[in-house]
């Protein structure tokens, strides 16, 4: 969501890890559901090469879990193999990669990314080394917030295509030997899905209970003569509640006016979610990205909000929560070789166990944004990061999550602005691709399935804004009506603030090349505007380069999934108090890397601590290392990073 401002067949062909050792649901085209045979056949393969995989890497010597041996047994007895006492799935070995349609390529020149597009462009992402596309929305949507809407779930928006064009879309996808996982939005829907368009009719329609709605309390000084039901606001500015005439009650919207909530209370609401899951399963996708999914549990009675209560936190845990997460699980996902990741807005670290736990039956991994939110201190203001703050972070994740939870590791989404803006150096193009190489590097062996988003792989940045009308942001256009109106923020104040951490950022097209809108678009006008120095910064000119960004992301992604440490290793912070450089390990078995970033734009003499060496240079940003190996004061440069195998 966008509030925060802030089954390919089993083979035995060689190939990344997470692509051999995850046969995918074989589906019966005349019924759509795996056929009768399935599990047998799934259970065989996945045992055989799980088996094999094991004896190929040694992974019995890597199996010293931390967990009772009794725990390792059962998973072992259900075929599962056990590193480090961590599960091992295609899902934690894999890159993912985000792809925001609207913003990737454009193939009919109308100015606005699509279906073909993507498709056009998978050589791209395969030699990059991707394992997973997501996808951002593509449903049937009237757009009041980029897609987040949906108006119906079995459709493709007409701008994006046809079914057809995401079926071959995913063909390609697949005959690439990657995966798909797509968005799954159903806290609410569009106000113009048959669903609501049926339940604001009449107060008796069958469809009424699948929104909620309330009577409002009554003030004949009110413009409808009832205030609203409570006083929730909406993540995107103003009440959470809006009138409608027809039937002389509120509905509930924390999103947009256009966002009504659904009713998960209904069991036809329920089923309704399950049945359009699985539509998408059987046509081939691997899984989904749920979009602020804590939040489909309400509060019962919706009582106000208290002075000082966090509205978030209360809203994302609510009472029915993990029983409506465990009933998806139970009646779909857990009939397929899927993942699952949701967008956890609300849930603290502690929480996260009961929405990831392999013991909970619910998500395979959340994304917690403990770690972009640092130095926010509301609405678009933010300090500059403080190192050790964000080291505090993921020290916190590998202490607190255990062994049958699992991470993600991301900088960057959506509904953020560009990475090497908000945390690297854009003063020079030097420092520049050296930021967003560090900015990889740091993504690429931290704990956690690896998630990146478009443009990241070349070091798109912010783009550089000057108007309030140049914004398409729904939030931005929300917060200019209330809080300039209201004399909280001055416009210009709002547009610094949106041009340095607003989400349309994020979704300036993508760069590929010099012609005219960056490749983007043979279209006279796109509908975000092509950030100017795509005649730096695009994929054509760095794809001939291979010192460049797009190269040394490659180069890590391959040393990523070249040893399992960087997947189920441990993690150390070695020095987490030092305000420039960020130095930590990850060790599996006799297999040690030792990652040095240094954050700031001067150069370093840096001392190891503890006596450490660094030894065998895998992978730097720099083309030659300033030390000779085994050295234990090292000479760093601007924003450099290293991974040493010690």
């Amino acid at each position: 969501m966008a509030w925060i401002p802030w089954h390919s067949v089993v083979s035995l062909e060689t190939g990344p890890i997470c692509q051999r050792t995850a046969p995918c649901a074989v589906a019966d085209s005349s019924k759509g559901h795996p056929r009768p045979y399935h599990t047998a056949v799934l259970t065989f393969f996945k045992l055989a090469l799980s088996a094999a995989f094991a004896t190929a890497i040694g992974a019995s010597s890597y199996a010293q879990s931390l967990e009772p041996a009794t725990a390792d047994a059962r998973r072992a007895s259900q075929g599962v193999t056990v590193i480090n006492g961590y599960s091992q799935h295609w899902w934690k070995e894999a890159v993912v990669y985000q792809i925001y349609p609207r913003s990737f390529q454009d193939s009919n020149g109308d100015g606005i990314g699509d279906l073909n597009g993507i498709t056009s462009r998978l050589d791209y992402l395969k030699n990059l080394g991707v394992d997973v596309i997501w996808l951002s929305p593509h449903f049937d949507s009237p757009n009041a917030d980029n897609g987040y809407d949906i108006r119906d779930y079995r459709k493709v928006m007409t701008e994006f295509g046809t079914m057809g064009d995401f079926d071959r879309m995913l063909a390609g996808i697949k005959k690439r030997h990657m995966r798909l996982i797509i968005d799954l939005v159903v806290n609410h829907t569009s106000d113009e899905h048959k669903w609501f368009e049926e339940s604001r009719k009449s107060r008796t329609n069958p469809y009424r209970d699948y929104y909620i709605w309330r009577d409002g309390k009554p003030n004949p000084n009110a413009p409808n003569g009832f205030d609203p039901p409570n006083n929730y606001n909406s993540f995107f500015s103003g009440s959470a509640w809006q009138w409608d005439e027809t039937t002389r009650q509120f509905y509930l919207h924390l999103f947009a006016v256009k966002q009504p909530d659904l009713n998960w209370e209904n069991p036809k609401v329920r089923q309704e979610v399950y049945s359009l899951m699985r539509f998408w399963l059987d046509k081939g996708v691997d899984g989904f990205r749920m979009d602020v999914i804590p939040l489909i549990s309400k509060t019962p009675g919706l009582p106000d909000l208290t002075p000082g209560q966090d509205a978030v936190k209360l809203w994302a845990n609510g009472p029915r929560r993990d029983e409506f997460l465990q009933e998806m699980n139970r009646e779909v996902l857990s009939k397929y070789d899927d993942m699952s990741v949701g967008e956890a807005i609300g849930i603290d670290l502690p929480g996260t166990h009961s929405l990831v736990g392999e013991d909970r039956h619910e998500l395979s991994q959340i994304f917690n944004f403990d770690a972009t939110r640092i130095g926010s201190i509301g609405g678009y203001i933010y300090r500059p990061l403080h190192l050790p703050e964000l080291k505090a972070v993921y020290t916190a994740h590998a202490t607190i999550l255990g062994k049958q939870d699992w991470d993600t590791s991301f900088l960057g989404n959506h509904d953020m602005s560009r990475v090497v803006s908000r945390w690297g150096d854009t003063s020079t193009p030097e420092l520049r691709a050296m930021s967003a190489k560090l900015l990889q590097t740091m993504v690429l062996t931290l704990r956690g399935t690896a998630y990146l988003y478009q443009g990241d792989e070349l070091g798109m940045t912010n783009y550089p804004w000057t108007k309030i009308s140049e914004f398409n942001d729904i939030e931005v256009q929300n917060r200019f009506k209330t809080e300039v109106a209201q004399g909280k923020l001055t416009e210009q104040q709002l547009i610094s603030g949106a041009a340095a951490y607003g989400r349309d950022n994020a979704r300036t097209p993508m760069q590929w090349d010099i012609t005219k809108n960056a490749g983007f678009s043979t279209g006279n006008h796109t509908w975000e505007p092509v950030n100017p120095n795509y005649l730096q910064i695009n994929a054509a000119d760095q794809v001939k380069d291979p010192d460049s960004i797009y190269h040394y992301t490659q180069k890590m992604i391959a040393l990523r999934r070249s040893d399992l440490a960087f997947i189920y290793g441990d993690y150390q912070d070695l020095d987490p108090k030092h305000e420039q450089v960020f130095l930590y390990t990850r060790s599996l078995g006799a297999s040690s890397y030792l990652v040095i970033l240094n954050f700031s734009s001067q150069p370093i003499d840096y001392t190891l601590p503890q006596g450490i060496q660094a030894k065998n240079l895998k992978l730097g940003n720099y083309r030659d290392s300033s030390d000779l190996a085994g050295a234990t004061t090292l000479h760093l440069r601007p924003r450099e990073a290293r991974i040493y195998k010690n």
